[in-house]
């Protein structure tokens, strides 16, 4: 979430709901995103909602595009996919045109929309978001943290796995849905993730960055009880830490560490200079592993609700 919260009306403001956009709607936003991006030096929509944005009709998710004549000058988007949470949504509006109200009209819509049950992620958390959550009438209720650490040197002991567990890589088209069950069962508290489906994992598997060879799965008996997926940001020089997930029952013995330990090792062979990981601020069990390694925290995401 990004915007001024200032309520200034903008003659000629509109704002239109769209199920699916056209490969032009698309673009123009996706240019809103580019230069929202540049100006605030993070992104004001998440991995997830990109994809949402790129790959056609999802059920569940709308699109909220504000013009003021023919220009876009803010987006949103509201995803209504989790049968328990409350609808998800992320906005933006045009760095050259904030402080007009254009944050606080989409808000509105999106508080209209979802009947005042609505959670908005403030990415980077900055203050003028924080100020049009305020305005809005939501409250904080979860802090993402982005922790970074040096790949070099590295300076992490060699990887010590539990007993009876190997690591090999991920196989396109024969591990889908042996690891869409893991994920499910290692993340069924999570509302992002633990949700993912075959259309996402095929989402993810067309982007440019996709590489199974970073893609690293711990098996016991024939069956997977872990995983962590390494994701490369190529133009930041960026390794990350995309996800690391445990079967419940194998927890506790050093699995995801030795795991974490394995994807940074293949991380640092392909001379990046830096990995990256998000992770809870209220999971201080994966914090105190993750600070252990050698990360810090590197910029913080907020989400808010409003209580219905």
């Amino acid at each position: 979430m990004t915007s001024d919260a200032a309520p200034a009306l903008e003659p000629g403001r509109q704002i239109h709901t769209y199920d699916e956009l056209s490969p032009e709607q698309v673009q123009d936003v996706l240019d809103l995103l580019e230069a929202a991006d540049r100006a605030d030096g993070v992104h004001a929509v998440s991995e997830q909602g990109r994809l949402y944005l790129r790959n056609g009709r999802r059920e569940g998710v709308r699109h909220f595009l504000l013009t003021v004549g023919p220009a876009l000058y803010g987006y949103a988007q509201l995803e209504e996919t989790d049968p328990v949470e409350a609808p998800a949504a992320e906005l933006l509006v045009h760095p050259a045109h904030r402080g007009r109200g254009h944050g606080r009209a989409l808000g509105t819509a999106l508080l209209a929309a979802s009947g005042k049950r609505l959670r908005v992620w403030a990415h980077g958390g900055r203050s003028a978001a924080r100020h049009l959550a305020q305005v809005l009438g939501l409250t904080l209720f979860r802090e993402l943290r982005q922790l970074r650490r040096p790949l070099s040197p590295l300076d992490l002991p060699e990887p010590v796995l539990p007993e009876g567990v190997t690591v090999r890589t991920f196989v396109p088209g024969q591990d889908d849905a042996a690891w869409l069950a893991v994920n499910a069962a290692a993340f069924a508290h999570h509302p992002e993730q633990g949700s993912l489906t075959q259309r996402d994992l095929d989402d993810r598997m067309a982007e440019p960055w996709f590489d199974p060879k970073g893609f690293f799965l711990a098996e016991r008996d024939g069956r997977i009880v872990g995983f962590h997926w390494t994701k490369t940001h190529a133009e930041e020089q960026l390794g990350e830490v995309y996800v690391v997930g445990i079967l419940p029952e194998a927890q506790g013995g050093g699995l995801g560490k030795a795991l974490t330990a394995i994807g940074l090792r293949h991380l640092a062979a392909q001379t990046l200079p830096t990995a990256m990981l998000y992770v809870d601020a209220d999971n201080t069990a994966a914090v105190r592993v993750y600070e252990g390694m050698g990360f810090t925290t590197h910029e913080v995401d907020l989400m808010y609700r409003a209580e219905s």
